[in-house]
Formats: structure tokens, C-alpha cells, sequence
């Protein structure tokens, strides 16, 4: 694995994240976390759009601020997106917790999403959320334990409407 660093969306890897949005796209998948299925095609309003989301302003009602950051390889590749919500609601309590992560398609499996949980980690210190919630769908088992190699401790899961199971890990980050 190569050395990885989390950096704010940005400008200058406009290349890099287009490369990225499209690898995902390509392949099908739900873009995860939801933050990537933003249509980058006005690419400065996009990041403004990030950075409006972090000061918690234009929010739709009942949403919580939130930070995006991109993992980005020493060679300058995009390799994941987290999404840090900044508290939790009622919603995201059960569903959704406090970190939403993906790794593109053709990066997995190389322990990078681990670094990107690692990571992400350190970012909710510096929010002040020292007790962090952290979810996945039972049939996403990599994830799971991705979570638990980085401190996640079972709790209840949560069953949505349609049958599907989340599992919910916590993790003190103290």
C-alpha cells in the first residue's frame, strides 16, 4: 500500500477526483458515501457546495454540517472519499452514523479503506466527537471488519423498511 494523506476537496486534483467520479459511475455501484453522487460537472461549485455543507450553511432542514475529504496516494491518485457528519440525528443514530466511506472500485482490497477509517478517526477528534458511530450493511463484510480492526464495538443493528440489515459499530476515539 502506498502512502496516503486526507486532504480537504480541492482545485488542483480536479483531474484526479473527475478520474475518480467516473471509475465510479462506469461501474454501477451506489456512489458511497453519498456525497460523491454530486454531479461534478460545475466543479467550483461543487467545492463550494463542501465547503458550504462544513459551516452548516443552505442545509436542507433537519441535515447536520458536514466534512468531506479526498485519500489521495503519493502519485496523486484519488483513492476515497469520506463524509464526517458532525452529530448525529434521529436518522443517522440508526442508519447512518458519523463516517460514510468508499474506496474506488479498482482500489480495494489493498487496505486502503482501513487507512481511510484510521484517518477519518483522527479528523472527528479535532470536531470533538469522541465517541464515533460508524455503520455498514450486513452483506458488506470487508467493511465490517475494517471497522473492527479499527476499535468498532458491535452494537444493536438496525433492520430499514425494506429487510436490509446495518450493522452498527462504536468506537471511542478519546
Amino acid at each position: 500500500m502506498e502512502k496516503v494523506r486526507l486532504t480537504k476537496p480541492t482545485e488542483a486534483l480536479r483531474d484526479a477526483y473527475m478520474e475518480y467520479y467516473m471509475e465510479w459511475q462506469l461501474s454501477g455501484e451506489d456512489p458511497v458515501p453519498w456525497v460523491i453522487g454530486k454531479d461534478p460537472s460545475d466543479f467550483d461549485g461543487m467545492i463550494s457546495w463542501y465547503e458550504e455543507r462544513e459551516r452548516g450553511e443552505n442545509l436542507p432542514e433537519g441535515w447536520v454540517p458536514d466534512s468531506t475529504y479526498w485519500l489521495v496516494g503519493e502519485h496523486g491518485l484519488l483513492l476515497g472519499v469520506v463524509n464526517i457528519r458532525h452529530a448525529l440525528t434521529p436518522f443517522l443514530l440508526e442508519r447512518g452514523g458519523h463516517i460514510g466511506y468508499g474506496i474506488r472500485p479498482s482500489e480495494r482490497r489493498k487496505g486502503y479503506a482501513g487507512e481511510l477509517l484510521r484517518l477519518s478517526l483522527i479528523e472527528t477528534k479535532y470536531l470533538g466527537i469522541n465517541r464515533v458511530l460508524v455503520v455498514c450493511d450486513e452483506s458488506n463484510t470487508a467493511s465490517a471488519k475494517t471497522i473492527l480492526k479499527n476499535g468498532g464495538i458491535p452494537d444493536h443493528d438496525f433492520v430499514e423498511e425494506d429487510g436490509n440489515v446495518i450493522r452498527r459499530f462504536w468506537i471511542d476515539n478519546e
